[in-house]
């Protein structure tokens, strides 16, 4: 059997439980590919996450451990299961792997070829394994869940961080007025990206600077997920990736409020 070097937990933890050690190689079965990895990408709470060690999203079932993390990569085809025509191999291709599955910290990884996408040819492996989970988590908040409509009022909660980057860079794209909070040496830094409007979330209430907002998109949380409902006009929408909101106060302020987790889209 041959064999590849990879980093792995076999046990649950922190990064204290990875180790770097040989293991089997993996072989794509039918519908999969193997991808000889260039460069992988681990989200900073991926080891607390329940589907990290388990086969289900919410934790339940037996563990799966040892495991591999970094669910985002970038890489190069390398041999193809049974039942697979859309890729070639060779062909340079990233994505975001499906959470129960292992990950891309290795040299090697078997994934669902539906779940690929060709690599941009504009960046290098390097950048584009930074890439799917956190403009991935924006695309969709903006417009599988919140149907973003040109000329629409957007507020970014946490401009600046990972999601919050492409968040505020989408939305602009896709014709919304933008406003967004961030920290104060960071408020030029989201203006470049597109938004119209940077507040300082430290020294102004975001309340005092925006109303009528079309869609918060909320990636902080706590105080400032239940500040926002004031903030959204009638029919408006929050949708956020830290904490389910309160739907008896979406209900209140006549808006809807949508928690959601990223999924892998090839499209």
């Amino acid at each position: 059997m041959s064999t590849m070097h990879a980093v792995r937990a076999h046990a649950r933890g922190g990064p204290e439980q990875l180790v770097y050690e040989e293991v089997p190689r993996p072989e794509p079965g039918p519908g999969e590919v193997l991808v000889a990895v260039k460069a992988a990408s681990m989200t900073p709470h991926e080891l607390t996450w329940p589907a990290t060690w388990t086969h289900s999203m919410d934790g339940s079932g037996p563990e799966r451990t040892p495991i591999i993390p970094s669910h985002e990569f970038s890489g190069v085809v390398a041999a193809s299961g049974a039942g697979v025509e859309s890729l070639t191999e060779g062909e340079a291709v990233y994505g975001l792997i499906p959470f129960t599955r292992d990950g891309a910290a290795a040299e090697y990884v078997v994934l669902p070829a539906d779940v690929v996408a060709a690599k941009p040819a504009t960046v290098d492996h390097d950048h584009a394994a930074a890439l799917p989970l956190a403009a991935l988590s924006a695309w969709q908040a903006l417009v599988d869940h919140a149907d973003l409509q040109a000329g629409q009022h957007v507020l970014v909660q946490g401009g600046a961080g990972g999601v919050g980057s492409y968040v505020v860079q989408l939305a602009a794209g896709l014709g919304a007025h933008v406003s967004a909070t961030a920290a104060a040496a960071d408020l030029e830094f989201v203006k470049d990206l597109g938004a119209e409007q940077a507040i300082d979330y430290a020294q102004d209430r975001f309340e005092d600077h925006v109303r009528d907002v079309d869609i918060v998109v909320d990636l902080v949380g706590g105080s400032t997920q239940s500040r926002s409902w004031s903030v959204l006009k009638p029919g408006g929408i929050m949708v956020t990736l830290s904490t389910p909101p309160d739907q008896e106060e979406a209900a209140r302020h006549g808006v809807r409020g949508v928690f959601f987790v990223v999924e892998p889209d090839r499209d």
